[in-house]
């Protein structure tokens, strides 16, 4: 017998020119809604506001390129408070939940705005479409990744198209810049106006958490992820705001439609009472550009270009059902960003255990469920994007602030004294907007403590919870753990070795007959996958915390140990089932490889890939591969000097019924 031996794989396989078109994904898509905001609270007044919030963008991707520098493990607004206050990383990894709830919200009704559903269906199809992702999220479905990629570059060509034929509008925005309509000239309304628009900043966050995977040196690939983006971003923002001043309809607009239907400035009722809309009610025309700006553009512009109002149609088209994929694309990112936050918390003893508990293809399904129920209860509340947008900014702006703060607070990570008072100055300036939003925006202050308050609470119980348990006598260790920690037998390397990638009695019982009747070393491989976004270092999964691994690999140490076989447990963390297979195959120079018969469905095999079929494939020459489905296999009985019946039960020895030993799931797969 041996001690198992651990393996974790953390592959910094990502490049700044893979991981700039995944922060677009994020950051880029705010435009499709931001710029129809802007002009709805501010008029003709808008670029400038784009401007003003331009600048701070800049100041904010600065201050993230530092961040990503302090934390090439990963920077979100969690690891970096953590370093100061367990607490303060909870309240700040809450309201970047919060942020990813009205994400996912508000990116799945304006996906469905910009693929023109009719406004009734927008509710049941954004539900709808959160549930499918949901689901194959739960498959672990690898193409969900490659598909964000192209969908990215798609809407970046996209966008750069309807820039060059909005060129001729652009010249024309700029004769039609106001400082502002009257009804929004005092200094607080500005400011107001201004902390409106200030959710373009949403998506920045993630490149924090990207820095784990990314390549060496990750100071140089964080700055070449984000600046190249953050130019994209400006500089099209500030293009399509002075375009979006240019359209024919908007053109006339003096007083902002926020202040003649919302205020009810200038329209009036049958008896001369103002009339006060709902932002849900306000006329369709109002909610065409305010809500899909970019499809509107794209539609006059293309028509202005070619002189062609079919062309303008089809571009319109086109470009709406790229930008509605993108924004399906932002859900699927904003709902797998929740995931990743709830499974280091409940990693840190933050949040219930269960919430750690990964299905067949290593994603945590019961923070999957949550994080699909979340922002359809948003729905339920309101779909309308206005209302939506006000929710979205108190959790952008708030994790954004707390993690700019704890990093100028934090003398222990190397910032330069010049760094680390401008970031002080730019944290006190988000503090400021955060204030803002909690003052005027009751209903997001709200949301945001409502959230903060049930996590807060489920921590106090997980904590009490915790300090009973430690108060309780100590277990002795004993069960599976402990027959993998058994001192190791002595290897012959003369003996033919084997190595087992697949769960159950049946499994091990086959293997370990070959074993026995060839004199081999046996070996077994249990790969856990773990497929949420990266967050936080030391968050990967360890034997000591997954109970179907110990019994697992318990299973074959146990009936190993009674019949005289050398046996080698390994247990490996790795996104690569297959990869990680063939390398410790290969590595321990086993000449036989058993694996299971897959029970999957094809559509399962088809969204994560068939791992029996890729091991196949790349199996070298000499290593022969068996794979069977999971039946019974007569062993003979141990030695007679192995044999305890009494201190042997079916539970010591594995499930012998209705085992999955699925080769495609985390295993021994």
């Amino acid at each position: 017998m041996s001690s198992v031996l651990v393996g974790q794989k953390r592959p910094r396989d990502l490049h700044w020119f893979h991981a700039g078109p995944l922060l677009f994904g994020d950051w880029g898509t705010s435009r499709l809604y931001v710029l129809g905001l802007a002009f709805y609270f501010t008029g003709h007044a808008s670029p400038i506001y784009l401007a003003a919030m331009s600048v701070i963008m800049i100041a904010v991707a600065w201050a993230y390129s530092v961040i990503c520098r302090c934390f090439p493990d990963g920077g979100g607004v969690y690891a970096a408070a953590r370093q100061l206050s367990p607490t303060l990383s909870v309240v700040g990894a809450t309201l970047l939940i919060c942020d990813y709830m009205v994400t996912a919200a508000l990116s799945v009704v304006e996906g469905f705005h910009y693929f023109g559903a009719p406004a009734a269906w927008v509710v049941m199809l954004s539900c709808i479409a959160i549930i499918v992702i949901g689901v194959i999220n739960w498959l672990g479905s690898k193409s969900a990744g490659r598909f964000a990629l192209v969908i990215a570059i798609a809407a970046l060509l996209t966008s750069a198209l309807i820039a060059i034929l909005c060129i001729p509008l652009v010249i024309e925005g700029f004769s039609t810049i106001s400082t502002g309509h009257a009804s929004i000239s005092d200094p607080w309304t500005r400011w107001e106006n201004l902390v409106r628009v200030i959710l373009a900043l949403s998506g920045l966050e993630a490149v924090a958490n990207m820095t784990g995977l990314m390549k060496q040196p990750v100071a140089r690939t964080s700055r070449r992820t984000i600046f190249p983006v953050l130019i994209e971003v400006v500089a099209l923002n500030l293009i399509f705001g002075l375009a979006l001043n240019a359209l024919p309809d908007l053109k006339p607009v003096d007083m902002p439609h926020y202040v003649q239907y919302e205020r009810g400035q200038n329209t009036l009722g049958e008896n001369g009472v103002p009339l006060v809309f709902k932002p849900e009610d306000v006329p369709t025309e109002v909610k065409e550009y305010r809500d899909t700006a970019m499809k509107a553009l794209a539609e006059h512009a293309g028509e202005r270009a070619t002189g062609s109002e079919q062309f303008g149609n089809v571009l319109s088209i086109i470009s709406g059902i790229i930008f509605g994929l993108l924004l399906l694309s932002a859900v699927n990112t904003a709902i797998m960003a929740m995931v990743a936050v709830k499974y280091a918390m409940a990693h840190d003893n933050e949040l219930p255990k269960p919430l750690l508990k990964l299905n067949y293809s290593g994603v945590p399904w019961i923070a999957l469920i949550v994080a699909c129920i979340l922002p359809i209860a948003l729905l339920a509340f309101s779909a309308d994007v206005k209302v939506l947008a006000e929710l979205y900014a108190i959790g952008v702006v708030g994790a954004i602030t707390i993690n700019v703060l704890s990093c100028a607070i934090n003398t222990k990570l190397e910032i330069k004294p010049w760094e680390r008072r401008c970031m002080w100055g730019l944290g006190m300036f988000m503090a400021a907007v955060e204030a803002t939003i909690i003052y005027a925006k009751p209903n997001a202050a709200v949301f945001a403590g409502v959230m903060i308050g049930g996590v807060l609470l489920a921590r106090w119980v997980v904590q009490v919870r915790k300090a009973r348990a430690e108060a309780a006598l100590p277990v002795p260790e004993l069960g599976w753990l402990e027959e993998l920690r058994r001192e190791p037998l002595k290897l012959d390397p003369s003996k033919p070795r084997i190595m087992l990638a697949a769960r159950g009695r049946y499994q091990a019982e086959f293997a370990i007959d070959m074993a026995r009747r060839r004199g081999a070393t046996l070996f077994a491989i249990y790969v856990r996958t773990l497929r949420v976004l990266d967050m936080t270092a030391g968050a990967v999964p360890r034997i000591e915390d997954d109970p179907a691994a110990q019994e697992a690999l318990g299973t074959v140490a146990v009936l190993a140990r009674l019949h005289g076989v050398p046996f080698v447990p390994i247990y490996v963390c790795s996104p690569d089932i297959a990869e990680d297979i063939l390398d410790y195959t290969v590595t321990y120079g086993c000449d036989t490889l058993i694996m299971g018969k897959t029970r999957r469905s094809a559509l399962a095999r088809n969204l994560e890939g068939d791992v029996v079929s890729t091991v196949a494939q790349h199996l070298p020459d000499g290593v022969a591969l068996i794979t069977r489905e999971a039946t019974p296999h007569p062993l003979a009985p141990p030695p007679a000097a192995n044999v305890q019946p009494a201190k042997l039960t079916s539970k010591d020895i594995g499930r012998t019924d209705n085992v999955d030993n699925d080769a495609d799931r985390p295993g021994p797969t």
